[in-house]
Formats: C-alpha cells, structure tokens, sequence
C-alpha cells in the first residue's frame, strides 16, 4: 500500500467502528498498540549495525518469558533474520493472542514457505479478529502462495479490520495472477461494504490492478469510481474514487472526469 494512503486508512482505522469480537478481553487488557500500525515500512533495515544487534537481542528474547517474547517480536516485525523462524513457529499456537498476533506479523515481514498453511488456518479459524487481521496483512507478502481465494473469502465474510487489510493484500498478490478474480469481489465489495475505509481501500486495490485486468472489468471500474465519486456519502471515499480515475492511463477516463468538472457535478 503506499504511504499515503498507509497512513490516511491507519488514521481512519481508528475512528472504525469495532465490531465485537475485536474487543476479546484478553485481548484488551495487554495490547497497548496493533505492531502494524506502528510498523516504519519506509525505514527498515537501513542501519545494518544497529538491525544486525537488535536481532541478536530479539533471538535471545524469543527463548525467554513472556514480556521478552513480545519485545522480540516486534523488533522481528521490522527485520528480517532468518534465524528467527524456528522460534516464531511455536508462537502462533500461544494462548495469548498478543504473542499470535505478533508473530504472525513478524511472519508477514520474514516470509516462509513453511508459513502458509499455518497462516491460512488462522485466517479461517482463529477467533480473535486481531489475529485475522495481521494474517490478511502478512498474507499479502506470500505472492506465489495460494492466498488470493482465502483472501476474498475473507474481504466477503470477516469483520471491518480484516476486511480493510484483505482489499489491500489482494493488491499486492493479485497484480501477476487472478486479477480479474480479485478485481471482481473488489467491486462488489467497493458497492456493498458499509465501512468507509474498507471502500477506500477497495478503491486503492483496485488501481492497482486496473492494468492487468481485461477490457470489461476496467470498463466496470471506471463505471464504478464513477459513481461513487457521484453518489458516496462519505467525502474520503469520494477523494479516493477521484485519485484513482486521475491515475489510470486512458485519456477518454480524464476526458469524463473533466467534463463532470464542468458540468458541476464535482465540487
């Protein structure tokens, strides 16, 4: 996702409304903030001598009890070490969904072959929607993964926050294959989801995939940021259908925006 839009749906995810399985009690009283908001996506590994000493001490960490586990995990959230593998893999059947949740993020960020069925078991069946939630994220780093089916089902069925984060992996592992699978449900869900941020994200997916889908479905795109550009009532999604018609290659789509400009249905 790019930054701007990182930013604009994390700021947005805040004000969404929770939907009650988020809020699991155990859940609750240790989670202080969600490791993939507070990610610096832009600033990974760039000093290799202080990564290279953070990861040594996040190794020892992941062996310890459990504040040193969560320390070590979230310094796995933003490096990659392969060494940390073995000791992330028992940490997804924790109890505690805050060591579940992290590790699945610290997954997202050291990818893993071994990884991919674990996290689609998750996706599907775990009960903590924080931990569903991190699963869509870090499923959007498996590209060559059979992920996209499990994230449609999941941009369908699940609640608010794992829906925002399926529309966004769905772009990511769906721009070389299945596009026009992703594309379709996209659409459908830019249509239907009664969460802002879910269509605005839906939007940003879909741009994203605009090149690699074929005539009808782009022609259905367009028509679709049309109208929510006309009808959508919240003014963030309508801002994002905006961005997304000015963005696509096609001079008869910026012909049409221009011309609703001057007709004075936009503001």
């Amino acid at each position: 996702m790019k930054d701007s839009s990182r930013k604009t749906f994390q700021e947005e995810l805040a004000n969404l409304a929770i939907d009650p399985d988020v809020l699991a009690t155990e859940l609750a009283a240790e989670l202080v903030g969600d490791p993939l908001d507070e990610i610096d996506l832009a600033g990974f590994d760039t000093d290799q001598h202080n990564a290279a000493k953070e990861c040594e001490a996040g190794l020892l960490w992941l062996s310890q009890g459990h504040e040193e586990r969560l320390q070590g995990l979230r310094i796995f959230c933003e490096h990659r070490d392969s060494r940390a593998l073995p000791l992330l893999f028992p940490l997804l059947n924790e109890p505690c969904p805050v060591e579940r949740m992290s590790a699945v993020y610290a997954l997202g960020r050291n990818p893993c072959p071994r990884a991919v069925d674990i996290l689609l078991q998750l996706l599907r069946t775990d009960s903590n929607a924080y931990v569903r939630k991190a699963t869509a994220w870090s499923l959007g780093n498996y590209p060559e993964a059979p992920v996209i089916e499990p994230l449609i089902n999941a941009l369908k069925n699940d609640v608010a926050a794992v829906r925002l984060w399926a529309a966004g992996s769905l772009a990511e592992v769906a721009a070389n294959r299945d596009a026009d699978a992703a594309a379709a449900q996209l659409l459908i869900s830019l249509r239907v989801d009664i969460e802002p941020v879910v269509r605005s994200n839906c939007i940003w997916a879909l741009g994203r995939l605009y090149e690699k889908l074929g005539n009808e479905l782009k022609e259905s795109l367009v028509e679709a940021f049309v109208t929510v550009l006309l009808t959508d009532f919240e003014a963030s999604v309508r801002d994002e259908a905006r961005i997304g018609l000015e963005q696509i290659d096609n001079p008869q789509v910026l012909e049409r925006l221009n011309n609703l400009i001057e007709e004075g249905k936009l503001v």
